[in-house]
């Protein structure tokens, strides 16, 4: 019998559907649990790749730091000629508060002769100095006493040397760096104000906090635009360093990221510290002001530890939007805020209620020039060429080295200063203004350091440095070259030797025959060698420097410091062959050091950011002339000054101080130069046209008034023209090329021992036995060289 087939059971429509939506739930959630994999590996790489960025970049350099610039510092010891003025002057532009109460650094208090300095801590080349409270005693215009706040004496301290410049890395931006720790020890009001004001839950989170996410998505969501950020103090520096400023919630994402894997790998120490030197706070021009460190500086001159409360508030609120609350630019803005930061400050117990009110009540305080722009480009440029010569540029700009430099900022003040003469020059001559230019520099007798340089009429100007670049024509200022060169033979040359002053022509191959004049046209017949140089003759140094040969004046000359020039053509002993006034001061710091040259050097230590010292930039020496030939040349040098082309310094420079020096003119009054030194320094001055045109002007009426106004604010201290063993003074009779008794007419003048002039007369021009009481010397300068005698 046939099995009996059991009857399929059909499915019903609402059973199938019900299957095929578990199905589909099982491929949903099946697609959701790959994509959820997926995507946690994704963000999982994604935090692996931002993790990367963070380790590598804190385990390395986290800031390219520019190389920091600094002038001479201020030494103060007994028996130093300062003014109690100068030194106060100096404190101020170091931005010392004057103050009765000295427990603060950074200040001083002047009572009649004696001012009380607390002098800041500072880590020189040669060695960390604490800050000390020293006491500075005066008499005039000499320091009499240098004692501690007990009253022992330390003979010499010094002042912070002022920061005159930095020289930035391409990323256009800026910082001084801070130790967190340090910054807790000595500003710790700073960093309490930061945390109660950006971040109060700093030290109890982990670098994100989720309700105040949340809470500035909703306000923003709300709101339609962002109001809040909800960052902290970590979110806010891993978006400095790593993110941009674009708002997404990628970037926001990424933030959060970052600043968790910041947290996990580093201390809250390690981060604060990154974000007090890289939060942004201003713009000095191109550079961008980032760090606390710098703000404190750029904004009131100052360190952190010196920064008052309402300044410290001030600082604090402009993390918000710097530019916004710019206290320069938006002064009302930028109070309202620094007021709310104030009372922040009060609600939260660092400050009382009665000090808020105080502090509110006070101005911003802010500096009116802008702190960290290099207001010394020219000097700057002179010490990045010689740094040139030993340091990659890469690491100049990025490694944070510390360069101290030779410029004395007093003296740089005075040459600056100086240009201002140009406009009374430019309107007695009637020219259009700005018609001239100038260029200076200012060296230091004997150590050939570079205390002062100016590189145009406008000392800002960051362009063309004509004290470095301008080649010029030298004009006379050759000449002490030509009258080395013959003294050095003193068997044939002295400073009475007579020279032909009379019209001469000389032959010269390849071009017309040369016809010399001398600047008025005159020609005064046998003339005094010395006279022909304090009058600046060019016949008579003309044919004295052929005389002594051409060959044998250029390579005077190169030892001096200039130039190797062959071949030496007639002309140019005339200074028709060009120099810049950096090569002439080498060559005229050369002559007043008694013939012994040293390089002219900006730079005297080079430390790296640990303090540790690379380089020093000792004094080298060389012997390259005789000191007696050169003395000579400096006794007639001084007649410049004092009866010559240039007496007209006299009115400026008291005659007891004992200017040697020289003026320089060339063709149609194109280059207008003086060349001079005191006991102390040495100064060179151009003046003259950039398109190279023709002036009215000479030397002593272009050059030396610019001079002049540079020196004098300045201390001169007179050239001691005691002569060396080598040298006597004998008075002679110029006329009879004799010398003569003490009583008879004559002049006082040095020759080399053993070539003094050999005939003797009497007052009559007889044998020495003639009658006695010849009429006094009436010669001017005689007084001052029987003085030196």
């Amino acid at each position: 019998m046939a099995a009996r087939k059991k009857p399929v059971k059909k499915s019903s429509p609402k059973s199938a559907a019900s299957a095929n939506r578990f199905n589909l739930k099982g491929t949903l959630i099946k697609l959701f649990l790959i994509g959820a994999l997926v995507v946690a590996g994704l963000v999982a790489i994604w935090a692996y790749v931002l993790n990367e960025r963070v380790v590598d970049r804190f385990s390395g350099t986290l800031w390219k730091l520019p190389a920091t610039v600094y002038a001479a510092p201020q030494e103060i010891y007994v028996g130093q000629h300062l003014s109690p003025s100068e030194l106060v002057s100096e404190l101020t532009n170091l931005h010392y508060r004057d103050r009765n109460d000295l427990t603060e650094t950074g200040t001083f208090d002047r009572v009649g002769n004696e001012i009380r300095i607390h002098r800041r801590a500072f880590d020189f080349p040669d060695g960390q100095e604490p800050d000390k409270q020293i006491r500075v005693r005066f008499v005039n215009e000499d320091v009499v006493g240098v004692t501690d706040a007990n009253g022992a004496d330390i003979g010499i301290s010094r002042l912070e040397p002022m920061m005159i410049g930095q020289l930035y890395p391409d990323v256009n931006e800026n910082r001084i760096l801070l130790s967190a720790v340090q910054v807790q020890k000595d500003a710790p009001l700073l960093i309490q104000t930061l945390i109660t004001t950006e971040d109060r839950d700093f030290y109890h989170h982990h670098g994100v906090v989720p309700s105040a996410v949340l809470r500035a998505f909703l306000v923003n969501l709300t709101s339609g635009h962002t109001v809040q950020g909800g960052s902290t103090i970590t979110q806010q520096l891993a978006k400095n360093l790593f993110l941009t400023p674009k708002r997404t919630i990628e970037r926001k994402v990424a933030e959060m990221i970052m600043a968790l894997e910041m947290e996990w790998h580093y201390s809250k120490d390690k981060i604060l510290e990154g974000y007090l030197n890289e939060v942004y706070l201003g713009q000095d021009g191109s550079q961008a002001i980032h760090g606390f460190g710098l703000a404190a500086r750029y904004y009131f001159g100052r360190p952190v530890d010196e920064l008052r409360p309402e300044e410290i508030a001030l600082l604090v609120g402009m993390v918000k939007g710097a530019s916004y609350y710019n206290p320069r630019r938006n002064p009302e803005r930028a109070k309202n805020r620094r007021d709310t930061v104030i009372d922040l400050m009060a609600n939260n117990g660092l400050i009382s209620e009665t000090e808020a009110g105080v502090l509110k009540a006070k101005p911003l305080g802010v500096l009116k020039e802008k702190g960290t722009t290099s207001p010394h480009p020219a000097f700057l440029n002179l010490v990045q060429r010689q740094l040139a010569e030993q340091y990659n540029p890469e690491d100049l700009k990025t490694k944070g080295l510390r360069i101290f430099t030779t410029m004395q900022p007093r003296v740089q003040a005075a040459l600056e200063k100086s240009v201002t003469v140009l406009n009374g020059i430019e309107k007695a001559h009637k020219y259009a203004p700005d018609t001239l230019q100038t260029a200076g520099i200012i060296t230091s007798i004997g150590t050939g350091e570079v205390q002062a340089l100016i590189g145009g009429r406008d000392p800002t100007f960051e362009g063309y440095n004509r004290a470095l670049d301008a080649q010029r024509q030298i004009g006379s200022l050759i000449k002490p070259a030509i009258y080395l060169t013959a003294l050095s033979d003193p068997a044939k040359f002295s400073l009475i030797t007579l020279l032909d002053d009379s019209p001469v022509t000389i032959d010269q191959k390849g071009s017309e025959p040369w016809t010399p004049k001398n600047y008025g046209g005159q020609f005064l017949g046998p003339t005094p060698l010395y006279t022909d140089l304090a009058e600046s003759r060019n016949v008579p140094s003309i044919k004295l420097g052929m005389d002594v040969g051409l060959d044998n004046v250029a390579d005077t000359l190169h030892k001096l410091g200039g130039p190797q020039i062959k071949p030496f053509f007639p002309a140019m002993l005339l200074g028709s062959m060009t120099m810049t006034p950096f090569t002439v001061a080498q060559i005229y710091q050369t002559l007043s050091s008694d013939g012994f040259y040293s390089p002219l050097r900006a730079i005297r230590s080079v430390v790296d950011s640990q303090g540790k010292p690379l380089s020093r930039y000792p004094l080298t020496v060389t012997q390259v002339a005789d000191p007696n030939a050169l003395y000579l040349l400096q006794y007639a040098m001084q007649g410049v000054v004092s009866d010559g082309t240039a007496r007209r310094l006299n009115k400026t420079i008291p005659p007891s101080v004992g200017v040697a020096g020289k003026t320089g003119t060339t063709n149609d009054s194109r280059d207008a130069w003086f060349a001079g030194f005191t006991g102390n320094r040495v100064g060179v001055i151009w003046v003259g046209r950039d398109d190279d045109k023709p002036t009215s002007l000479t030397g002593s009426s272009g050059a030396l008034p610019v001079w002049a106004a540079a020196f004098k604010p300045l201390y001169n201290k007179p050239r001691d023209m005691t002569p060396p063993k080598g040298v006597s003074f004998q008075r002679v009779d110029v006329a009879l090329q004799a010398r003569v008794p003490a009583q008879c007419q004559g002049i006082l003048m040095p020759f080399i021992s053993g070539y003094e002039p050999q005939a003797v007369q009497d007052c009559q021009g007889n044998a020495p036995d003639g009658t006695p009481g010849a009429p006094a010397d009436n010669n001017p300068l005689s007084p001052i060289l029987n003085f030196f005698h």
